[in-house]
């Protein structure tokens, strides 16, 4: 049955459409990520829980997120206006500087974490939830060329917030605290629109601990 699941995620994710963008240069990044800093430190390792880690996510996937929530697509009440002035450029750059920096382990606690290990690897048959694996890959390191980010090691609050801000999205779109860049297929939404709270808890503690 997780076969069947782990197959389902890699067909999902193969049908999502490639987005070609600019090509970021890491060097000319760093200079640029002065807005960035208080909240996601100088490497992209945030210092607290309620801002991301960003480092090494994969640079395809960050400027995507940053084109979004430049543009409005992806709203981020906390950067708002910060991307304001930039060039699409000055984001690539940004993006190629972050994902060339090493993620720190948050580290996850034993609370349900064998059943974010069984969600994660395999799904769940019975409510069609699809394994995170087939994107995000078994050791949480994405896969940056297709553009799936690298999971393994970031804060499970904020997991947590991004899955119930999907599964928001996938019920109720218009929703202020919905978020719904994820494309046309709703890979995200899907998913998460079938994960219960405890089940979105179990796999968020268990991508905090993947390396």
């Amino acid at each position: 049955m997780n076969k069947i699941l782990n197959g389902l995620a890699l067909l999902v994710c193969t049908f999502l459409a490639p987005v070609v963008l600019a090509a970021g240069d890491a060097a000319a990044g760093q200079a640029k990520t002065a807005v960035c800093v208080a909240c996601h430190g100088p490497d992209g390792n945030s210092p607290m829980s309620a801002f991301p880690i960003i480092a090494g996510l994969g640079e395809k996937y960050t400027l995507k997120q940053l084109l979004d929530i430049q543009s409005g697509e992806r709203v981020v009440p906390e950067m708002t206006g910060m991307l304001t002035g930039m060039t699409e450029q000055d984001l690539a750059d940004i993006a190629a500087y972050y994902s060339s920096q090493s993620r720190k382990l948050v580290g996850a606690s034993e609370t349900d974490l064998e059943l974010g290990e069984r969600i994660y690897r395999g799904g769940n048959i019975e409510t069609g939830v699809a394994a995170c694996t087939g994107c995000h890959s078994p050791t949480g390191q994405g896969n940056g060329p297709a553009g799936y980010p690298a999971l393994g090691g970031q804060y499970p609050e904020y997991i947590i917030k991004q899955l119930t801000a999907f599964r928001t999205g996938y019920d109720d779109p218009e929703n202020s605290s919905a978020r719904v860049n994820d494309g046309e297929a709703q890979v995200m939404r899907g998913v998460a629109a079938r994960m219960t709270d405890r089940e979105i808890r179990a796999v968020a503690n268990y991508i905090a601990g993947l390396r």
